[in-house]
């Protein structure tokens, strides 16, 4: 009886510290996981104050650009002011709402992935059809001695369950730089399955500024000259590819071998189906 009663207690016992444990582990992940909401929540209001900054200081030279020049058009009702001489401020005109509207754009997009969890929407997509789609899309962006091809050893009726606006969005921010890096050659876009997810890599024979990857975007945002340094860099559609990657739960690599050849690839988790059938 004595026995019976010690193994109770030592089951009793066992069930509690089990218990202890398991509560331990599963405090850990939720104190985990709060604390990077916290600190996506903290980067997005990170980047909102700064993208106020810039609203009252960096947008503020092209905006006055803008209004210096539609105002001179404006003023002129004697019509004095030549054909060429209207043609050229409107050329100043658009350019700068260009960059304005590329800046703001980019910003914007980039407050997608910082600090809120954006709703998925996965569809099952043939891979091959999917790429093909962005390699005709990137040749609108390229120069005309610039190729874009696709490399993979999976099977063309290889699907994938993905999100095909974040997908869109990542890919088509890469395959811009590349195509802005570009003189000639090819820009090959390859893709596989490693470690049950998608492995894309967009690799040509150009600078890729990889030394952007661990860019500081809020400090970069800070600048004074900010509006014409992100039109002419890599560093926000950089940073927004980071961003789409690690919303996904993957990795996202950039290197450049000699300030020659550069490889841009990612990885995050995701299903796949037929990968080698009919091969």
């Amino acid at each position: 009886m004595v026995t019976m009663n010690v193994v109770f207690i030592i089951i009793i016992a066992l069930l509690l510290a089990g218990g202890a444990i398991g509560f331990f582990f599963i405090h850990r992940r939720y104190e985990r996981k709060l604390k990077n909401e916290v600190t996506r929540a903290q980067k997005s209001e990170r980047l909102k104050s700064v993208f106020l900054e810039n609203i009252s200081r960096t947008l503020r030279t092209p905006l006055n650009a803008i209004l210096g020049y539609t105002n001179m058009i404006l003023e002129d009702e004697d019509g004095t002011m030549k054909p060429a001489q209207v043609k050229e401020l409107a050329t100043n005109i658009h350019q700068d709402t260009e960059q304005l509207l590329g800046f703001v754009s980019k910003v914007f997009e980039l407050t997608q992935f910082e600090g809120v969890t954006p709703a998925f929407t996965f569809i099952e997509v043939n891979l091959i059809e999917l790429m093909a789609s962005y390699r005709r899309e990137a040749m609108n962006y390229t120069k005309p001695d610039v190729g874009v091809r696709v490399t993979t050893t999976l099977s063309p009726h290889c699907r994938g369950v993905l999100d095909t606006n974040l997908m869109h969005q990542l890919m088509m921010h890469l395959l811009k730089n590349a195509a802005k890096h570009v003189a000639q050659g090819d820009i090959v876009i390859k893709y596989d399955c490693k470690r049950r997810g998608l492995h894309v890599s967009i690799s040509y024979m150009g600078i890729g500024q990889a030394e952007l990857v661990g860019t500081d975007i809020y400090s970069f945002l800070q600048k004074e000259n900010a509006l014409s340094e992100v039109n002419e860099s890599s560093a926000l559609g950089i940073s927004i590819s980071r961003a789409i990657v690690e919303v996904l739960g993957g990795e996202f690599y950039l290197d450049t071998e000699n300030d020659k050849k550069t490889v841009a690839s990612f990885w995050f988790p995701c299903e796949m189906k037929d990968l080698y059938k009919d091969m």
